[in-house]
């Protein structure tokens, strides 16, 4: 029992030390000799669309959450399925939308430095600039990455809204994240909408006997029974009642209150260190600073650099 205690701790140190090195490949202003202009064209192409559709900006976030969390950040996420059914065909990736605000970008890109760009680095950008479109956080992104070719819809293994604390916290870890990015990165429910199939179970059977979550505040819980009846599938619900297109502090006060809409959002109250955190952020305290530090932590993921993957000269298909 120890020594296989001791194996898989080798073997996650392992994937940290590997993780670490690819990373390493990764800097801010990567493309500044050779593609200049790159941050300038996408941040252009996000403004432009966002005016449009600021829906888009919580899909966007979550696709960049979605691809590096499978695979690492390799742009795997937007490969159209050929030979098999890819990524983004598994359930938790079909209400992703903004696929074609990458494509915008990757053909502004060929034009002025073709072949140049990742796909992978894209989405990077994309997700940082959708949010700065809603007045939300920036920070400086760190690019280098090049693209995967492999998209399976059977590795697609996500944290799930209905996860409990413990297994959100060992699926951050397993990705060299803490718990402290656990929270922050939750916080990105302050933006974006969620559908009753999702509430079903929290608000009618919790326990299998007709009941509802008791660690849902009773009166949101009376709340989203009328919003959500028991077989209602298509129903869209704020994430964050009141300012869900804004990006803010708001999230961690309707979850310090027990108004977390998911499971996976009231479970951030039942570990010292993660209560800690959302209590923190519900003051007012350092979320903006925190997001990006996180965000750009995640986006070291399993990357590719150097001579591995390819770029791809068009996001939905390798070359």
């Amino acid at each position: 029992m120890v020594a296989s205690k001791r194996l898989v701790v080798s073997c996650f140190l392992l994937v940290l030390l590997i993780a670490e090195a690819n990373a390493q490949g990764l800097k801010v202003g990567f493309y500044g000799k050779t593609c200049p202009h790159a941050e300038g064209i996408v941040r252009k192409v996000v403004f432009a669309a966002m005016k449009k559709a600021p829906t888009l900006g919580a899909p966007l976030l979550r696709m960049f959450f979605h691809d590096c969390f499978v695979r690492g950040c390799d742009g795997s996420i937007l490969l159209d399925s050929s030979n098999n059914q890819a990524e983004k065909n598994a359930v938790p990736n079909l209400s992703l939308r903004g696929f074609g605000i990458i494509d915008d970008s990757k053909a502004a890109l060929e034009k002025v430095c073709p072949g140049i760009v990742s796909c992978s680095d894209i989405l990077a950008l994309i997700a940082r600039d959708a949010m700065v479109a809603l007045e939300g956080p920036t920070w400086e992104v760190e690019t280098g990455r090049r693209d995967g070719r492999v998209s399976n819809i059977n590795e697609v293994n996500l944290p799930s809204p209905f996860d409990n604390i413990a297994k959100l916290i060992t699926d951050f870890r397993t990705k060299g994240l803490n718990e402290k990015d656990l929270v922050i990165l939750s916080g990105g429910h302050t933006i974006g909408m969620g559908h009753c199939p999702l509430m079903t179970n929290r608000l009618y059977n919790f326990t299998g006997r007709g009941d509802s979550d008791p660690s849902l505040d009773s009166e949101y819980a009376a709340n989203l029974r009328k919003k959500c009846k028991p077989t209602d599938t298509t129903t869209a619900l704020e994430m964050d009642p009141g300012s869900f297109k804004t990006f803010d502090v708001s999230y961690f006060k309707l979850v310090a209150k027990r108004r977390g809409l998911f499971q996976s959002d009231a479970a951030l109250l039942d570990n010292s260190k993660t209560r800690a955190y959302v209590l923190q952020q519900a003051r007012g305290s350092t979320f903006f600073h925190d997001f990006g530090v996180s965000m750009v932590k995640m986006g070291r993921i399993g990357v590719l650099t150097g001579r591995a993957g390819e770029i791809r000269k068009m996001c939905r298909v390798p070359n």
